[in-house]
């Protein structure tokens, strides 16, 4: 967050309290985090679905099933929006705390 904390410092200036901001980047957080942890999703699936087509045409290993877990798939998407929103929300939380003056002076 340190890249943006002159927009915070903006914002702030402009009359946005504290909560706004970070209500701000909980929702950018979760957004990205969330779209993110859908694509690792699907390109996961995708993957197991190519490399059970590949296990399959083998003659040894055409009877080894290939499950995707549901409980694997909903902690991946908690982990990886988890770690965005903590990554996310504990700088933001920093900028937002200073005062509108110094974040602006901030290079």
């Amino acid at each position: 967050m340190s890249e943006r904390t002159r927009e915070i410092g903006l914002r702030k200036a402009l009359g946005a309290t504290t909560n706004n901001i970070l209500w701000q980047f909980l929702i950018e957080a979760l957004v990205i985090t969330g779209l993110g942890g859908l694509i690792g999703i699907g390109l996961g699936v995708i993957y197991s679905f190519l490399i059970s087509l590949i296990i399959r045409t083998q003659p040894s290993l055409a009877e080894w099933p290939i499950t995707i877990s549901w409980l694997a798939i909903f902690t991946a998407f908690f982990v990886a929006t988890a770690i965005g929103v903590i990554f996310g929300l504990y700088p933001a939380r920093q900028a937002a705390k200073k005062s509108p003056i110094e974040a602006l002076r901030h290079e």
